[in-house]
């Protein structure tokens, strides 16, 4: 085995089996900490002020706030744990074992696929509600939301236990020295990946709304047709509309974000070997962060949720009945 300089490795005293420390200059690792740790507090802050506002006002809990919950779940672990454990392998050794690292990488798993579960959950609720409203409050009920959500978890969960089964037992075909959690994706498995967890729920998003946007416009039309009598009517579909507009916005980012990472996944090898490896997985991480700044953007209730949130209004009895609509 290559003997390696002392100062260079992550374990000094495993002269044999230790691996070199990240070959990162002192400015660039102090740079990615500083911009890494940022992003990483906002994502956790945002996805924590979505999740107390959907969970705490009574007004908030519809089926569609509800999938915005899970998905600000997911966002939130991205935040809690995907971004320290990047900003931990990119900057510096992994100094906290290979249990650890397996847990981290299940937990990746976990919020990935759980996302892309929610993204798909998102453009069916939006589906139904613009091209087939009549049936909507009787197809989409908070307690059939739940159990998708529930389901979205439970195959989630399954998916990244079988994903990561191996790292406990044959971690040492993938890691050849002590100081380093590779996330190593070899083709069979990144290609599997790639259709189970992109292409099929992509290719299902896609389909739904250019469903969506074809029955929008022609309703769009229709709305500037009808007379003042039907005014609440209106007002009612303009709603769904620009919901459906936000919610299409809210995926059209997800897809810009999460192409580069399963190019990566789709090319196998460790993840973090490349500089774009490293791209792709902080673009991935970073739309866990915009996600509740769509919100922000374009939902009005969010806004006035924050602002009793903020303000410690949410500790005063009854606030729970509170109108942020």
């Amino acid at each position: 085995m290559e003997v390696h300089d002392g100062a260079e490795l992550c374990f000094p005293q495993l002269l044999n089996t230790s691996c070199r420390k990240p070959l990162t200059s002192w400015t660039e690792a102090v740079f990615l900490r500083i911009l890494l740790s940022s992003l990483s507090v906002l994502t956790v802050t945002l996805n924590l002020l979505v999740i107390v506002s959907i969970s705490h006002f009574r007004r908030l809990h519809k089926p569609t706030n509800f999938l915005l919950l899970s998905l600000s779940v997911s966002d939130f672990l991205v935040g809690l744990v995907t971004f320290p454990g990047v900003i931990l392998r990119k900057t510096s050794c992994w100094f906290l074992g290979d249990l650890i690292c397996s847990l981290y990488k299940y937990i990746t798993t976990l919020t990935l696929c759980s996302s892309v579960g929610n993204m798909v959950l998102i453009s069916v609720d939006r589906y139904v509600t613009i091209c087939d409203p009549m049936l909507y409050t009787t197809r989409i009920t908070v307690g059939r939301v739940k159990l998708w959500n529930f389901l979205c978890w439970l195959f989630s969960n399954l998916y990244s236990t079988v994903f990561v089964k191996n790292d406990l037992f044959q971690a040492d075909r993938y890691v050849s020295c002590n100081g380093k959690c590779v996330f190593y994706v070899d083709y069979v498995v990144g290609f599997v990946d790639v259709v189970v967890t992109f292409i099929v729920p992509v290719t299902v998003i896609i389909v739904l709304y250019l469903r969506v946007f074809v029955v929008a416009v022609s309703q769009a039309r229709a709305i500037t047709a009808v007379t003042l009598q039907h005014s609440v009517t209106v007002t009612s579909r303009k709603s769904e509309l620009k919901a459906a507009r936000t919610l299409g916005i809210l995926i059209a980012v997800f897809l810009m974000c999460f192409c580069p990472y399963y190019c990566v996944s789709l090319a196998g090898g460790n993840m973090l070997k490349t500089s774009y490896g490293t791209f792709a997985i902080c673009f991935y991480c970073f739309n866990s962060c915009l996600n509740p700044l769509i919100y922000a953007l374009f939902y009005p209730w969010f806004r006035r949720a924050v602002k009793l949130i903020v303000t410690l209004h949410i500790l005063q009895p009854g606030s729970r009945e509170a109108n942020v609509l």
